[in-house]
């Protein structure tokens, strides 16, 4: 029962740091006369994906490597089958961005990467499937290139969209940055070795527990955002919020965390990495094989039906 509630509450200190992180980083960048577009791109983004970002690198120093690859598997197969299948149902999602063309087939690509980085036993004739270090430098040097091109695409295009920041003193902004990092470092801690006892306890494996609890807990903003924007019929900003997020997730928090430490790839994840790819593939299909390019409600509950028998499967 401790465990579950520290769980819960690192958790709570992990989305409101990562909250606060961004208010007070977008609030200096903005006084700083940084653009709006980089603004988003940069420290917006980074704050939906730092709960997974912080949650693997304590993972990757406590050498909980399962749990690592878990929770960027886990985190992207829910924000796809998950965040977009529940999304579509409430509103059907129509792609109106024409960036969403590159980046959606690009997240199929990165899923593409961890498959090949992740099969040294088949590609390289190895003793053993891991991800190195260098491995995660390739993903890095990837992540970068995706900035890049997000950033100058942004600005090329004429696409400034005011980037809505409260207004702060530049003291009440660093102030929430500290704040905003000392919650992430003490719910990422919080959540690893709570979920580490949590699998202990029923016999779980750091696998498991990543895929399931873990990821859907650091995803929470991401749904909040994707819903939120749902509500509002903005539902291109849904579609890309899920997609950067995925992209994220595997260039630079994989990334990131494999360069902290390298990851053991366990078998059972072939299962876990192959779905990763057919989600991609998927969302590319009802995506633009078909008219509107839209995703109907009954594609979003053909993504929910997938993800709660992936849960079963993992569950028994």
């Amino acid at each position: 029962m401790i465990d579950v509630l520290l769980l819960l509450v690192g958790f709570v200190a992990l989305i409101l740091g990562a909250d606060k992180l961004v208010d007070g980083a977008s609030n200096l960048a903005k006084r700083l006369g940084i653009p709006d577009i980089v603004i988003g791109l940069t420290i917006v983004a980074f704050g939906t994906s730092a709960p997974e970002l912080v949650v693997n690198v304590f993972a990757a120093v406590n050498n909980n490597t399962e749990m690592v690859l878990g929770n960027v598997l886990g985190s992207n197969l829910f924000n796809v089958f998950g965040i977009l299948g529940i999304c579509a149902i409430v509103y059907p999602l129509t792609v109106k961005n024409n960036t969403t063309w590159i980046e959606i087939p690009l997240s199929f690509l990165a899923a593409v990467a961890v498959y090949i980085v992740a099969n040294d036993v088949y590609f390289d004739n190895s003793a053993e499937n891991l991800i190195t270090r260098t491995d995660g430098l390739i993903l890095l040097l990837f992540f970068a290139i995706f900035l890049v091109y997000n950033v100058t695409l942004s600005q090329n295009s004429g696409d400034e969209a005011d980037i809505e920041t409260k207004h702060y003193t530049h003291i009440k902004s660093i102030l929430f940055i500290v704040l905003g990092l000392v919650g992430l470092v003490v719910g990422g801690r919080l959540i690893v070795d709570s979920a580490v006892s949590i699998a202990q306890i029923f016999g779980l494996s750091e696998r498991v527990i990543g895929l399931t609890i873990v990821s859907i807990g650091t995803s929470l903003p991401e749904l909040a955002t994707s819903l939120v924007a749902v509500r509002k019929k903005n539902v291109d900003i849904a579609i890309g919020n899920v997609v950067g997020s995925n992209i994220f997730n595997i260039f630079l928090v994989l990334g990131v965390s494999t360069v902290v430490n390298s990851v053991r790839v366990q078998e059972a994840s072939s299962v876990d990495i192959l779905l990763n790819i057919v989600a991609g593939l998927l969302l590319f299909i009802f995506l633009f094989i078909g008219k509107g390019r839209r995703l109907e409600r009954w594609e979003g509950m053909i993504f929910v039906a997938i993800y709660i028998g992936y849960l079963y499967y993992l569950l028994q």
